[in-house]
C-alpha cells in the first residue's frame, strides 16, 4: 500500500491533523505544541494509518507491518488495545470518530485531513548527516567533485565555470521576472494566544458574516458570544483582560466594520437581521454611546483616510458620505458584494473582499482612490478563489490576508516593495494547527492579530419531562442537521465541521459516509420510501444544486440542469415530485426572481407554485395537503393549500429552519432573533405558536450558542450546541 503521504513521510517526519502533530522520527505526539503521552506500539499503529489517510488499512497489513508473522502474541487483543490508546490520546470515539474509523472485520481508516508539516531547521540538519540525499547549491562542489576538477584539463574547468555563471544568471533573471515557485512558510512565526474564553465570534461566511476585529493599538475590539447572543467586547493586547462594551439595544448583534484613524470611534452594523443591508452605527470605543447614521443601509463600511467621511457597500455598489449620512455619492460599481474595505496607508489604493453571488467564492480585489481600475489582486492564484479579509501594515510594506485550502484557513502575506531577489508571490505565514482568519495589523509594529478557530459542539435533545436539553446519541455528537427515515430505522446527518453527509442505523451501526469534502451539503430529506435522499449541495467555486442519491450510497445525480442556485428540496408524499426554492439574498444569491417551484421527476417539467413570489424554504406536509414556506425576510410562515391553490398566513415572527411534525399537525421552527432564541411549535390548525424550549434550557454551562438541527423520534427537538468557537491570537510578520 502506498499513498502520496506515505511517499512524503519517508522524507518528512512530521504530519499534522487537526490540533495534533505526529513526529514519526522521534515518536512524539503533540497537541497545539504540547506533548501527549502515548506508548511506542500505539504510536507505530498511528503512524502506519497516517501514511494512508482516507484508505482502509486491513488488520492483516497492520499485523504484517508491526507485529510480523513470527511474533507469538494475542494480535486481536494487542491491536484493539493499541487503537483504544490512540483514541484516548486523541480524545476520539469509536461511536463518533473524528480521526480513526473502524471497519468491522476489515480494519481501520484515518478519516481526518492530513498535512505534511514543513521541515524545521534542526530536521534538515539532522537529515544532512543521516545519509539522505539533500539538495546542495549547484555552484558549491563536494570535496570529491573538487578533487576531480583539479585533475581535469583546463578547458573542462572553463566550461564548468561558464555553466555555473549561466545557471546563476538564469536564477537571477527568474527572480527579476517574478518567476518563482510559491512555498510554504519559511520561518513559522511564534503564535501567542491572547484570549482563552473560546467565545470569540468567527462569523459565518455562508450568511455573509465575515470575521471582524479592529484595534486602537492597545486593545482589540471584536464580537463575543454571551448567552447565545453576540456582544461588543474589547481585550487588552498586553494581558488579554476582556470586558464588554455597552451599546444600544437596537444593535442586537454587533458586527464591526472599521475603527476610525484616531482610534476613538467604531463603525458597527446589526447582523442579527435577515436583510442583506443593515443600519450603520458609529459607537465610541469607550462604550455606552452610539448614534445611527441617517438614511444608510449597508452590509459593510470603513472610514475614508481623512477620518471624516465613510465608505460603505450596498449591493454591488460603493458609496461615500459624511459621518452623518449627508452628501452621499457613488464611488464605484463592482461585479459582486464588497466586504472588508481597507485603504492603503497612503490612501492611494483600496483593497476589499469580493463575494460572488453565484458561486459564493471570495477573492481579493483592489481599486484606486478615484474609484477606477477595479481588478482582482491575485488573478488565478487559487482555483477556486478562497481569499479573504486582508489588511495593510502601517508602513504599507506588507499586506496580510487569509486563504482557505483543503478546508483549512491560513494566513499569507504579500511584500508590497520587494527587493531584487525577494519573492513577488504571496508567502504563507501560518500552517495550522488551527484555522486562522481575519488578520488585522498592529498600529505600532509588524504584529498581526487574528482569530483562531477551535470549534467544538455536541448534539442535544430536549427532554420534555425534565425540561432540559440532554446529550443525544454519541454517534451524532457533531451533527448540525439531522433527519430520521420515515420508518424510524435510519438516520442521516450533516457534520458540523466539514459539511459531509453520513447515514447509519439509529443504533449507530452500518455507518456510511455518503458525501465527503470538497462537496458541501447544506440540507437533506429522505424519500417517502426511504430508498433515496435528496439534498442541497455544492462543489467548491460552483452554485448550490439539488442532487439525489441512493440511501445506500453511490452516484450523486443532479435533478435539474440550470445555471441558477437551487435550494431547499423536499419530496412530495408519493415521491413523484420535488418542491424547491431559491436562496435568500442574505446568502449572496444574485438578484433575480424568487419563487417556489415543483419538479416532476418523470418528465423533468418545472412549474411555479401560484402566487409564491418572494417566498423560499418550502416544506411539503406529510399528507401532501400543504406546502409551508417563508417570506424572504423570514418574518412570516406561509401555508399553501394544494387543494384550494391558495396561500394564508400561519405565523408572523422571526422564523428559521421549519420542520413538520410526523403527524403533520405542527410546524417546528427556530426564532433566532428573540431573546433566548426559542424553538416554537406552530399548530397548522391556527392559533399562537407554542414555545417549546430555549437557550436557558441548555444543561451545559459551557454552551456558547445553539442551532435547531431537526426532530428526533417522538418529535423531540434536536439542537447543535457549540461549546467553543474561537480565540484571538497574535504573531509577528517576518521578512522572507
Amino acid at each position: 500500500m502506498s499513498s502520496p503521504v506515505a511517499d512524503q513521510s519517508r522524507s518528512h517526519s512530521r504530519i499534522r491533523f487537526g490540533l495534533f502533530e505526529a513526529d514519526l522520527a522521534s515518536g512524539e505526539l503533540r497537541k497545539s505544541g504540547i506533548r501527549i503521552r502515548i506508548q511506542a506500539q500505539p504510536f507505530r499503529v498511528l503512524s502506519f494509518l497516517l501514511e494512508s489517510p482516507g484508505e482502509v488499512v486491513t488488520r492483516e497489513e497492520i499485523q504484517q507491518r508491526l507485529w510480523g508473522n513470527g511474533t507469538i502474541v494475542d494480535f486481536d487483543h494487542s491491536l484493539g488495545s493499541a487503537i483504544n490508546k490512540i483514541r484516548e490520546a486523541l480524545g476520539d470515539s469509536a461511536d463518533n470518530p473524528r480521526f480513526i474509523e473502524t471497519l468491522a472485520r476489515r480494519g481501520y481508516r484515518f478519516i481526518a485531513p492530513v498535512f505534511i508539516a514543513p521541515a524545521r531547521l534542526e530536521d534538515v540538519s539532522a537529515s544532512a548527516g543521516s545519509g539522505l540525499e539533500i539538495a546542495a547549491p549547484a555552484v558549491v562542489p563536494t570535496p570529491r567533485t573538487a578533487i576531480a576538477i583539479a585533475t581535469r584539463p583546463l578547458f573542462r574547468w572553463k566550461w564548468t565555470v561558464l555553466a555555473a555563471l549561466a545557471l546563476l544568471l538564469l536564477v537571477s533573471l527568474s527572480f527579476f521576472l517574478g518567476v518563482h515557485i510559491a512555498s510554504g512558510p519559511v520561518a513559522p512565526p511564534q503564535i501567542t494566544q491572547i484570549t482563552f474564553s473560546g467565545r470569540v465570534s468567527p462569523g459565518d461566511a455562508l450568511f455573509e458574516s465575515l470575521p471582524s476585529t479592529s484595534t486602537d493599538g492597545s486593545r482589540i475590539y471584536f464580537s463575543q458570544i454571551e448567552q447565545g447572543r453576540a456582544v461588543l467586547a474589547e481585550t487588552l493586547i498586553a494581558d488579554g483582560e476582556t470586558s464588554t462594551l455597552g451599546i444600544p439595544a437596537e444593535i442586537a448583534a454587533p458586527a464591526l466594520g472599521d475603527i476610525s484613524p484616531d482610534g476613538s470611534k467604531l463603525l458597527l452594523r446589526n447582523h442579527l437581521s435577515t436583510s442583506p443591508e443593515q443600519a450603520l452605527w458609529i459607537a465610541s470605543t469607550i462604550g455606552d454611546t452610539a448614534r445611527q447614521i441617517s438614511g444608510i443601509q449597508a452590509h459593510d463600511a470603513a472610514w475614508m483616510p481623512d477620518g471624516q467621511t465613510i465608505l460603505y457597500a450596498v449591493g454591488n455598489d460603493l458609496y461615500i458620505s459624511k459621518e452623518d449620512g449627508a452628501e452621499k455619492r457613488k464611488f464605484a460599481t463592482l461585479p459582486g458584494r464588497a466586504f472588508w474595505l481597507r485603504w492603503a496607508p497612503d490612501g492611494k489604493l483600496l483593497r476589499f473582499t469580493l463575494l460572488d453571488g453565484q458561486t459564493h467564492t471570495t477573492s481579493l480585489w483592489q481599486i484606486d482612490a478615484r474609484g477606477r481600475n477595479a481588478h482582482p489582486l491575485l488573478h488565478n492564484w487559487s482555483d477556486p478563489s478562497a481569499e479573504c479579509c486582508g489588511s495593510w501594515t502601517p508602513d504599507g510594506k506588507y499586506f496580510v490576508f487569509q486563504s482557505t485550502r483543503n478546508g483549512e484557513s491560513n494566513l499569507w502575506q504579500i511584500d508590497e516593495h520587494p527587493g531584487f531577489l525577494d519573492r513577488h508571490d504571496p508567502v504563507q505565514i501560518t500552517n495550522g494547527p488551527l484555522s486562522y482568519q481575519g488578520p488585522i495589523t498592529s498600529r505600532n509594529d509588524h504584529r498581526i492579530f487574528f482569530i483562531g478557530l477551535n470549534t467544538r459542539s455536541e448534539l442535544l435533545g430536549y427532554d420534555a419531562r425534565k425540561s432540559t436539553f440532554l446529550p443525544y446519541a454519541g454517534n451524532l455528537s457533531n451533527a448540525q442537521r439531522v433527519e430520521f427515515s420515515r420508518d424510524g430505522r435510519w438516520v442521516a446527518w450533516i457534520k458540523q465541521d466539514d459539511g459531509s453527509l453520513w447515514r447509519s442505523r439509529v443504533d449507530g451501526s452500518e455507518r456510511v459516509q455518503l458525501i465527503a469534502r470538497p462537496m458541501q451539503v447544506f440540507m437533506m430529506h429522505w424519500s417517502p420510501d426511504d430508498r433515496k435522499i435528496v439534498l442541497m449541495g455544492r462543489e467548491p467555486g460552483k452554485a448550490w444544486k439539488i442532487y439525489s442519491m441512493d440511501a445506500e450510497g453511490g452516484q450523486l445525480k443532479p435533478v435539474l440542469a440550470e445555471n441558477r442556485n437551487q435550494a431547499d428540496p423536499d419530496w412530495s408524499p408519493d415521491g413523484a415530485n420535488i418542491v424547491f426554492g431559491r436562496l435568500p439574498e442574505l446568502m449572496a444569491e444574485e438578484s433575480g426572481h424568487k419563487t417556489i417551484s415543483i419538479l416532476q421527476l418523470a418528465t423533468g417539467k418545472v412549474e411555479n407554485v401560484p402566487n409564491s413570489d418572494g417566498l423560499f424554504s418550502p416544506r411539503w406536509s406529510p399528507d401532501g395537503r400543504y406546502i409551508a414556506a417563508l417570506t424572504l425576510d423570514q418574518a412570516k410562515l406561509m401555508l399553501f393549500d394544494t387543494q384550494t391553490q391558495t396561500w394564508h398566513l400561519l405565523a408572523q415572527q422571526n422564523i428559521a429552519d421549519p420542520v413538520w411534525s410526523r403527524d403533520g399537525k405542527f410546524i417546528f421552527f427556530h426564532d433566532f432573533v428573540q431573546d433566548g432564541q426559542p424553538i416554537y411549535r406552530q399548530p397548522v390548525a391556527g392559533g399562537p405558536a407554542q414555545k417549546i424550549a430555549g437557550f436557558s434550557d441548555l444543561r451545559s454551562a459551557d454552551a456558547v450558542d445553539y442551532r435547531f438541527a431537526g426532530l428526533g423520534p417522538g418529535d423531540m427537538p434536536l439542537v447543535n450546541a457549540r461549546l467553543s468557537t474561537a480565540n484571538l491570537y497574535s504573531a509577528e510578520i517576518r521578512k522572507h
